[in-house]
C-alpha cells in the first residue's frame, strides 16, 4: 500500500491530468446529452408526425444499442468509413451525448406531458404564441420536474468515464490502471478510485440539488433548509397554482 501511494504522490501531475479528461468527459457530455434531450423531447410532441416519427427512431436506436458499442464504433469503424477520425476523449463526448441524450428525451417529454392542461388552457387564453406559452409557462414549471431524473443520468455518466480507458483515452482510470500496473497494488488502487468517484458524484448531486432548489423559488416554491443534502425522487413538483 506504501508503494501505491508513493508512487501516487509522484504520480500527481498525471492524476490531475487524467482528473481532468473526467471531469471533461462528465461535463462535455452532458451539455451534449442535455441540448440533445431538448431537441429529442420537444420533436416528440410535435403535431408534424415526420419529425415525431424522426425522433422515435434516433431515441429507440441509441437507447436500444449498447454505450459500448457505440463507443467503439465512433472510434474505430467511422475512421473506415468516412476517414476522418475523432480523439478518443471527443469520441467519448459524443458517445455519452448521444446515448444519454436519448434517455433524457423521455424526460423531457414526460415532464411537459405532467404539466397540468389548465396552464396550457390558461396560456391560450391570455393568447400567448406556442413558443411564448412554452418558453414562460410549460417548460419553467416542466424544468423543476426534470432535474431529479437528470441528476440521475449525470451520475450515470460519470460512472461510465472509466470506458474511455478502453479507447487509450488519459482519464482517471487509466492514469490509476498504470500505477497499479507499476505496483501491483490492486485493492489500493480500485479502493482510491471507488473514493474518487463517489466524491465525485456526491459533489455533482449537491450542485444539482442547488439548481433544484433555484428552480423553485423562481415558481414560488420555498424549499426547507434541509433540503440540499435530503435525498430526492422524481417526483412531479406543485405548481405554481397549487396543482399537480
Amino acid at each position: 500500500m506504501s508503494d501505491f501511494f508513493s508512487t501516487f504522490l509522484d504520480e500527481l501531475p498525471q492524476i490531475r491530468a487524467g482528473l481532468w479528461v473526467t471531469l471533461e468527459a462528465t461535463v462535455l457530455g452532458s451539455l451534449l446529452a442535455l441540448l440533445l434531450s431538448f431537441v429529442l423531447g420537444l420533436a416528440a410532441g410535435s403535431t408534424l408526425l415526420p419529425v415525431r416519427g424522426v425522433s422515435r427512431i434516433v431515441v429507440e436506436f441509441f437507447r436500444g444499442t449498447s454505450l459500448y458499442i457505440q463507443l467503439f464504433w465512433l472510434y474505430y469503424a467511422m475512421p473506415q468509413l468516412t476517414g476522418y477520425e475523432l480523439t478518443p476523449l471527443l469520441c467519448g463526448i459524443v458517445a455519452f451525448g448521444l446515448n444519454y441524450g436519448a434517455y433524457g428525451s423521455e424526460i423531457v417529454r414526460g415532464a411537459i406531458n405532467a404539466v397540468p392542461r389548465a396552464q396550457y388552457e390558461a396560456a391560450v387564453a391570455l393568447n400567448m404564441s406556442p413558443l411564448h406559452r412554452m418558453r414562460k409557462v410549460i417548460l419553467p414549471q416542466a424544468w423543476v420536474q426534470m432535474i431529479p431524473s437528470f441528476t440521475n443520468l449525470l451520475i450515470q455518466l460519470l460512472k461510465c468515464t472509466p470506458l474511455l480507458w478502453l479507447i487509450s483515452a488519459a482519464d482517471l482510470m487509466t492514469v490509476i490502471q498504470q500505477i497499479r500496473d507499476r505496483t501491483g497494488e490492486t485493492l489500493t488502487a480500485y479502493l482510491t478510485l471507488l473514493a474518487v468517484y463517489f466524491v465525485l458524484a456526491y459533489a455533482l448531486t449537491l450542485l444539482m440539488n442547488l439548481l433544484e432548489r433555484s428552480a423553485k423559488r423562481r415558481l414560488g416554491l420555498h424549499p426547507g433548509a434541509g433540503s440540499l443534502l435530503r435525498t430526492r425522487s422524481a417526483e412531479p413538483a406543485t405548481t405554481v397554482g397549487g396543482t399537480r
